[in-house]
C-alpha cells in the first residue's frame, strides 16, 4: 500500500437504527487517517444500529466508544494514548454518575499493537482489528459484562457478507458521494509499509457483492462512488461468469448502474496499472479524470531498497500511455522523503520526476521508520534536519505545481457535483472533476443536481465558480423576456 490516502482526520458517521429499535444506547466514533477508515467506520455504525446504538456527535453522552486508528504514520499509537487518557477522565466522571462506558479500540493501531493496548491504557475494554467489525456486536455484549477481549485474529468467514447493509435513509443522510470498498490488504510489502501486517494480504471482494452495494447507494441518491483498496488496482473479483475481472472491467460494469453519474478509485501501485484499467479512462465518461498514482520517490536506487519494483523511468512512460489515453487527466502522487540511504543526488531524482510528471496534486511526508518493517532496521538513517530540510523543497514545487494546475482552469466550463452547504452562508461546495472543492451560490442549483460551471477563480486550495446557463436555455429566456 501506499501511504496515506488522505491526510488524517477525525469524525464521527452517523447513521438511524430502524423503527422500532429496543434501546437508546449511544456510540461515538472518532476516525483516524485514510477513506477506508471513513469507510469502515461507517459499516460499524451499521452493524450497531442493528443492535441498537445510535450514534452522537457528544462524546460524553456516549455509551460506547469506537477509536478506529490509522498505524501510517509516526506516533500514530502515542496519539491514541493520549487520547485515551483523555476518555480515561470522561468514563469516570460518567462512572460517578451511574453511567457505564464502554472503550474500544479499532483500527491498524488495534491490530498492531494487540493486546499491548490492555496493558498501557486499562480503561480500554476492547480492541478489534480491521477483519473483524462484522464481529463487532458480539463483541461489545461480552465487553459490556466486564470482559476484555482483543479481536484481531483474521477472519475465516468473509466480513462483508456479515456486515447489515445499511438503510436507505441511512446511506441518503450520509450524502450524496460515497466510498465503497473493493479490495483489503497488500501482497507488495514496500520496505516502508506497516499495511501487509495490520491489513493483511490481498482480499478482492467478488463483482456481485461490489455491484450489489453500489445498486444500494444509487437508488438511495448516491450520485459519486469512489472505490477504495489499499491496493486499489489488485483488485481481482470473481465475476458472474466465474471468471476473474480486473479494475478495468469492474469500472465499466458500474457505469451502467443508472443514477451513478461519477467514479473514482484510489489509491493504486503503479505495477498494477493494466491496459483493460487504461482503456476505462479512455472509454468512461463516468470515471473522473483524476489518478492518485503514488511513486514514492525518483531514484531507481531508492526505489529498490524501497521493494517498489519499478524505476523512474517505468513510471514515467506508464503517466505518458495514460495520458495519451486521456489527455484531460490530472495526476497526484505520494512521496517520501529521507527514506534511509537517501543522498542529495537520489532526492534530486526525485525533484526531476516532479517537475517531469507536473502534479495537480500530491501528499509528500519525511519516511517515518513503523516498527516491525524492513526500513525500521535499515542503516544510514537519514537526520531529521535533512528530512526537513528537503521536504521544505518538495513541498514548496510540489504547491507551485497545485497551483498553476487550478490556475490553469480559471475561465473554463466543468461539469460540478454539488454535496453539501459551504462554509460561509448562502454558499454550496462540491467537487471538480479532478477534486478539487468548489464553491458555488447557493442559487446554483441544490445537493445532488449535476451542473455546468465556469471557474471564475482559483484560491489556494478551491476553485470558485458561477453556473453557466446552456445556449438554448438562454435563447429560451431571452424569447421570455420579449
Amino acid at each position: 500500500m501506499e501511504q496515506d490516502l488522505t491526510t488524517e482526520r477525525s469524525g464521527t458517521f452517523s447513521n438511524r437504527p430502524d423503527a422500532g429499535s429496543h434501546s437508546d444506547k449511544k456510540v461515538f466514533v472518532k476516525t483516524y487517517g485514510c477513506q477506508m477508515n471513513v469507510y469502515d467506520s461507517q459499516r460499524m455504525a451499521d452493524a450497531l444500529a442493528a443492535d441498537g446504538y445510535r450514534p452522537t456527535d457528544v462524546i460524553e453522552e456516549a455509551d460506547l466508544v469506537l477509536l478506529n486508528t490509522c498505524h501510517i504514520r509516526e506516533k500514530a499509537a502515542e496519539k491514541v494514548y493520549s487520547e485515551l487518557g483523555r476518555i480515561r477522565v470522561l468514563k469516570d466522571e460518567r462512572a460517578k454518575r451511574g453511567r457505564e462506558t464502554v472503550i474500544g479500540v479499532a483500527g491498524c493501531v488495534a491490530q498492531a499493537e494487540g493486546r499491548e493496548i490492555l496493558r498501557r491504557a486499562p480503561v480500554v475494554d476492547l480492541v478489534i482489528g480491521p477483519q473483524t467489525y462484522h464481529r463487532l456486536p458480539s463483541v461489545v455484549t461480552r465487553a459490556r459484562s466486564g470482559e476484555k477481549i482483543v479481536e484481531t485474529e483474521y477472519a475465516i468467514e468473509d466480513k462483508f457478507e456479515h456486515l447489515p447493509a445499511p438503510a436507505r435513509s441511512t446511506v441518503r443522510n450520509r450524502g450524496v458521494t460515497a466510498f465503497l470498498t473493493v479490495q483489503e490488504g497488500c501482497d507488495k510489502f514496500c520496505t516502508f509499509c506497516v499495511v501487509p501486517y495490520t491489513r493483511g494480504a490481498e482480499v478482492s471482494r467478488p463483482v456481485s457483492q461490489v455491484v450489489a452495494e453500489a445498486e444500494r447507494l444509487a437508488e438511495a441518491g448516491v450520485r459519486e462512488v469512489t472505490l477504495l483498496g489499499q491496493n486499489v488496482n489488485a483488485w481481482h473479483g470473481e465475476g458472474p461468469d466465474g471468471k476473474e475481472w480486473g479494475l478495468g472491467r469492474l469500472l465499466f460494469r458500474l457505469a451502467e448502474i443508472p443514477g451513478l453519474d461519477r467514479l473514482r478509485y484510489t489509491t493504486s501501485h503503479p505495477r498494477d496499472m493494466d491496459d483493460e484499467l487504461i482503456a476505462a479512462h479512455r472509454d468512461l465518461r463516468t470515471l473522473m479524470p483524476y489518478l492518485h498514482l503514488p511513486v514514492q520517490a525518483g531514484s531507481d536506487r531508492i526505489l529498490k531498497a524501497m521493494n517498489r519494483k519499478h524505476t523512474g523511468a517505468d513510471y514515467l512512460r506508464l503517466i505518458e500511455r495514460i495520458r495519451a489515453a486521456r489527455p484531460d487527466i490530472a495526476m497526484s502522487g505520494d512521496f517520501i522523503v529521507g527514506f534511509p540511504g537517501e543522498t542529495d543526488e537520489d532526492f534530486e531524482d526525485t525533484m526531476r520526476i516532479v517537475r517531469d510528471v507536473n502534479y495537480a496534486q500530491a501528499f509528500s511526508f519525511k519516511y517515518s521508520p513503523r516498527p516491525g518493517t524492513p526500513g525500521a532496521d535499515m542503516e544510514a538513517q537519514v537526520p531529521d534536519v535533512v528530512k526537513d530540510e528537503r521536504l521544505q523543497r518538495l513541498q514548496a514545487l510540489l504547491s507551485e505545481q497545485q497551483r498553476a494546475f487550478a490556475q490553469s482552469l480559471v475561465g473554463s466550463d466543468i461539469d460540478l457535483l454539488l454535496e453539501k452547504p459551504g462554509r460561509q452562508a448562502g454558499q454550496l461546495v462540491g467537487r471538480s472533476p479532478w477534486l478539487q472543492p468548489v464553491v458555488v451560490d447557493e442559487s446554483a442549483g441544490a445537493i445532488g443536481d449535476i451542473i455546468r460551471v465556469r471557474v471564475t477563480q482559483a484560491g489556494s486550495h478551491s476553485l470558485f465558480c458561477e453556473p453557466v446557463r446552456e445556449a438554448g436555455l438562454m435563447e429560451a429566456a431571452r424569447g421570455d423576456s420579449v
